[in-house]
């Protein structure tokens, strides 16, 4: 196995850049009404959510819905934070 060299996408500008605009998606219990506490969550974390890109999907079977956002934030903590804050609320199953 060998290390992988990271170096030349740096130098290209591919990867995560800051300050930017990001997608999140949440995963939950479709009783939740996730489509409005994933925005609300994201804004108590000082974020600015684009309220305009929210989208959900429920399940085949109706019992989970996922929901997708953009953000803008303007660090890797802010982000690392969106995910957390997120997966704190015991109606969230996973994020992406």
């Amino acid at each position: 196995m060998h290390e992988i060299d990271f170096s030349q996408a740096k130098k290209e500008g591919k990867g995560f850049r800051f300050p930017g605009e990001f997608e999140i998606t949440a995963l939950g219990d479709a009783s939740a009404d996730l489509p409005r506490r994933v925005p609300r969550i994201l804004e108590g974390e000082g974020l600015h959510v684009l309220h305009e890109t929210v989208s959900h999907r429920a399940s085949r079977e109706g019992k989970f819905v996922s929901v997708t956002v953009s953000f803008r934030c303007d660090n890797r903590e802010q982000y690392d934070g969106a995910h957390a804050a997120l997966r704190a609320d015991p109606a969230i199953r996973y994020t992406l």
